[in-house]
């Protein structure tokens, strides 16, 4: 399905939802015992007509008014650390929130940190150690980049017009769609390329966008603040061999707790979907100790996921969706019967 017809399909979901008062009457079959949100950046809106990767940016106000939903709702916002006894306790005490952010980003402390805490809620953020070293890849970012400053592309012999904004739109899609599909490492050195040719420097990228060490011990140090671990580098660990993920569940503890003085109790996968973290991940994230491990397989959380706790769902906060029709529906659980097709645990 193409992208932005799969947006309008999602928008137009959530818009009968609201309508039918399903998020209502639907939410106690529905929803779980809690739910794990993500967040990646939070920044004020832009008004940029080529916005590929707007899914992943959300507003300062609509946290807010995310959060305030979370309430509104029933849950009660809690830390990572609390998921555990949470889920062995099961639907007998109040539905729980946990609120997880992804990558590090510099806008998590400038734009989400006054909203939380002025909320008064407890959050991790989930640290790529490379990111935070100044020298990883944001891939999905430098392709932005490539793609707004090209007039065309070239990918598998086939040129991608990119003049304007919807030829943009739709070149950043396909070149996404196929690289993702293939090895990673093509994936990276085309991107490389491509950045080479544009003029993107790619260092440059990653030290705008993220927090260095010195204001991650910083904001390691806010009350209800926790860093998580993401990885040494961001990859999709499903793709490469068992040492090679290994090393980068291990290893990004060790370096979170040899920059941070503190082991992080928690890791989020990258990417996050199946084709990136499996069975093989959990076992190896349960074996490096994590306390839970988060994935982006979509879902609430249930009293079974007690024995699965390195193979946890999230729910995304999504750019393209910032209504309080699509946070009320989120919170219910109501899309996930037909996206799960009515499985609780997914884990396989």
């Amino acid at each position: 399905m193409d992208t932005g017809l799969k947006h309008r399909v999602i928008g137009a979901g959530f818009r009968a939802i609201a309508a039918v008062r399903a998020d209502r009457w639907l939410a106690p079959m529905a929803r779980g015992c809690g739910v794990i949100l993500t967040f990646h950046h939070v920044r004020p809106a832009r008004e940029d007509a080529f916005q590929p990767n707007a899914l992943l940016s959300i507003t300062p106000e609509h946290l807010d008014l995310t959060l305030r939903l979370v309430r509104d709702s029933g849950f009660e916002i809690v830390s990572l650390d609390d998921v555990p006894e949470r889920l062995r306790a099961g639907r007998e005490a109040q539905p729980f929130c946990a609120l997880t952010f992804d990558d590090g980003y510099r806008d998590n402390r400038e734009h989400a940190l006054p909203v939380l805490r002025r909320h008064g809620a407890p959050w991790t953020l989930f640290v790529t150690s490379d990111y935070a070293s100044g020298h990883g890849r944001l891939w999905w970012l430098e392709l932005e980049e490539v793609v707004r400053r090209r007039p065309s592309l070239m990918l598998d012999g086939r040129e991608l017009p990119a003049r304007g904004p919807e030829e943009k739109q739709a070149a950043f899609a396909h070149a996404y769609a196929v690289l993702r599909a293939g090895p990673e490492q093509v994936l990276r050195d085309t991107i490389a390329a491509w950045c080479a040719e544009s003029g993107v420097d790619m260092t440059e990228l990653v030290r705008r966008e993220c927090m260095g060490w010195d204001e991650l011990a910083e904001l390691a140090r806010q009350p209800g603040v926790a860093i998580g671990a993401h990885t040494l580098s961001h990859p999709m660990l499903a793709k490469h061999d068992a040492g090679r993920a290994w090393l980068e569940i291990e290893g990004g503890r060790a370096a979170i707790a040899e920059k941070l003085g503190a082991e992080p109790r928690h890791l989020s996968y990258p990417v996050g979907d199946p084709g990136s973290a499996g069975p093989r991940e959990f076992e190896l994230a349960a074996r490096a100790g994590y306390a839970t491990a988060v994935t982006t397989r979509p879902g609430h959380v249930f009293p079974e996921h007690a024995a699965h706790l390195t193979a946890l769902p999230r729910v995304s906060v999504n750019g393209l969706h910032q209504s309080e029709a699509a946070v009320r529906a989120l919170l219910s659980g109501v899309p996930f019967l037909a996206w799960n097709r009515g499985r609780r645990l997914d884990v396989a």
